[in-house]
């Protein structure tokens, strides 16, 4: 929603140098009338070039991006960069103080809630200030994502299908210089559609990439040292970035989530047994898993099965599970040429 941003900052992001401070996100409560909630905040820039905005903390229970953008920011210095880099390692802090994928002052999911409001909830006028205030200023977006609490996923980076075949081929690139061992393109289906940040990023003409480092609430040092050599690839290659070390891109598999069909959900309340583990090679038909019902011990266990070939994206972390859960997610490899698919 079009209106004014009531969030301030006394960082200038035009200024040159280096800026360490936060974003202030006003809200009123019993015991802090005129109070604001602190967002951190880092601006580093040396002459023209391209702006890269550097989000993590979208959800607060993802980690590795948190860490890679907070070493990112210790290590780089001005004059190593061309350009402007914008770095938020903590976008909705107050989920990521409370260690959950919602923010906890209105229980908002940040990445389900773009473009935003400017005179919404805290989680709405975060997005709002994002949209209308960083976006525009970005060339690149990236924001580094995991599967929180509820999901373990394998590592992977991935793209939105391209609006136009010039664009798509850009967005792969991108993927390419990430170098996450699997890439994906989708559009969000199962997920959050055209709310999210990167489908705003996307329409507002920045090239836009998201990753997936690692899930169950812990830290994947493998999805962290990703993200940090990822991040790097990507900086230099856009101009930003010099002088800096880091290994080429390994190979990576270009792979797209097919609708619907891709996913698997539990269809009552129970314990889940997965029959799957995240990398595993799948094939429609076969047993996903199982749902026990320890409150019915005479009760059999409820068999799912997966209903699309390929590769396990990501599984349910928790075993006690609900009605309407995602179990698992399968992507399926890419078609060979255009690397364009129609249910990206």
């Amino acid at each position: 929603m079009a209106g004014k941003t009531r969030i301030w900052t006394p960082i200038d992001y035009d200024a040159e140098g280096k800026q360490s401070d936060c974003l202030r996100l006003p809200h009123s409560t019993d015991l802090s009338a005129y109070g604001f909630v602190p967002i951190p905040l880092v601006c580093i820039k040396n002459g023209s070039g391209p702006t890269a905005l550097l989000i993590a903390g979208n959800h607060g229970d993802e980690y590795e991006g948190q860490i890679a953008l907070c070493n990112l920011t210790r290590e780089i210095r001005h004059d190593q960069v061309s350009g402007r880099l914008i770095i938020l390692p903590a976008l909705n802090f107050p989920a990521v103080a409370a260690g959950r994928r919602v923010s906890p002052l209105d229980e908002g999911n940040l990445n389900r809630s773009f473009p935003g409001d400017a005179a919404g909830t805290p989680t709405q006028m975060i997005a709002h200030y994002v949209c209308e205030m960083l976006i525009p200023m970005a060339d690149i977006v990236v924001d580094l994502h995991s599967g929180g609490r509820s999901l373990e996923y394998v590592a992977s980076a991935l793209v939105r299908p391209g609006r136009t075949a010039g664009e798509h081929e850009q967005l792969l690139r991108l993927l390419r210089l990430f170098g996450a061992p699997i890439s994906f393109v989708s559009d969000g289906t199962g997920g959050g559609g055209l709310t999210t940040l990167a489908a705003t990023a996307q329409e507002q003409g920045a090239l836009a990439l998201t990753t997936e480092l690692g899930g169950g609430a812990t830290l994947s040092k493998e999805g962290l040292a990703l993200a940090e050599a990822g991040l790097k690839r990507l900086l230099q290659d856009q101009g930003i970035l010099r002088e800096v070390a880091v290994e080429p891109a390994p190979p990576t598999r270009f792979m797209t989530v097919k609708g619907h069909s891709a996913f698997v959900y539990a269809r009552d309340r129970g314990i889940f047994e997965p029959a799957a583990e995240i990398g595993e090679e799948v094939v429609g038909g076969q047993i996903a898993g199982r749902i026990h019902f320890p409150d019915l011990p005479t009760r059999e266990p409820e068999a799912l099965f997966f209903e699309s070939s390929g590769l396990v994206a990501c599984r349910r972390a928790p075993s006690l599970t609900e009605r309407g859960d995602c179990l698992f997610k399968v992507m399926a490899d890419l078609d060979a040429g255009p690397e364009r698919a129609s249910h990206a």
